[in-house]
């Protein structure tokens, strides 16, 4: 890490807990490898004391930006100056930037990075039938991230269905002519299905979809990343699936944060 001197930008990451978050030491290599004087920090802030550091962040002329996790993501949306057309239809941010104007603007960088990642892996989503499996934070992101990639249609599977039927609406609200349904058993078989719940973290989960619903050829992609290999994942390649490891999605992710929050070597953010 660069030697950390009066000239440095500091960055943050918010969350609640915080002692398992591994971005801090992967966005401080990431600056080391693009020669940028910077150092993210983690900082535990409670739900009540969110809005109270928020604002001594602000105050702070040295701040390039900060990384938003649970539980913070949706609060730390009216506690932005603007945020991106992605994270106010999502209706949360999980990267923050400040302008030299003092601004903070937020992203929300889940979903697309999930696209750019199966982009990077040989995997197309524009044109294709998607399945979802979830309507959570994760899912969410993912869900307007593959609309805007031009998906050709979008089924949504929750288990509560009031979640199912809220996603679909605002869905359908900012692209209208994208065919969105909620997934029904014996529903034609989609190109691609997404697992954004999750279901697959623990060993003993159950599988978030029927693996008998699989079938050759599709494209099943996970967003968890620990295990590499879910028992869906597993399920997928036994049945002749193509897969999609998590990993990516954080790969691409990370990039697109130090992009946003300016992390370049001279500190100018796009």
């Amino acid at each position: 890490m660069t030697e950390i001197s009066g000239h440095t930008r500091i960055y943050a990451i918010l969350a609640d807990p915080v002692h398992h978050v591994q971005t801090p030491q992967k966005l401080n290599a990431l600056m080391q490898r693009r020669g940028h004087d910077g150092v993210m920090v983690p900082v535990h802030v409670g739900v009540d004391d969110l809005t109270t550091v928020v604002a001594g962040l602000k105050r702070m002329k040295t701040l390039g930006g900060f990384v938003v996790t649970v539980p913070h993501k949706t609060a730390i949306v009216a506690l932005c100056d603007a945020v991106s057309r992605q994270a106010e239809l999502v209706g949360a941010v999980n990267c923050v930037r400040r302008g030299a104007d003092g601004r903070f603007v937020g992203e929300i960088l889940d979903g697309l990075g999930f696209v750019a990642g199966l982009r990077r892996e040989g995997f197309e989503p524009k044109g294709r039938r998607v399945l979802l499996l979830g309507a959570g934070g994760a899912a969410n992101a993912v869900a307007f991230a593959l609309a805007e990639a031009g998906v050709a249609g979008l089924s949504i599977a929750n288990r509560t269905r009031a979640k199912s039927e809220d996603l679909a609406r605002r869905l359908a609200s900012a692209f209208p002519a994208l065919p969105i349904d909620l997934d029904e058993p014996g529903a034609a078989a989609p190109d691609i299905v997404v697992n954004g719940t999750s279901l697959g973290l623990a060993g003993g989960d159950p599988l978030p979809l029927d693996a008998s619903r699989l079938v050759p050829g599709q494209i099943v992609a996970e967003v968890i990343m620990q295990p590499r290999v879910t028992a869906l994942l597993a399920a997928a390649q036994a049945r002749g699936c193509r897969i999609h490891y998590g990993l990516p999605m954080l790969e691409c992710q990370l990039e697109m944060m130090g992009d946003f929050m300016g992390m370049t070597p001279s500190g100018i953010t796009p």
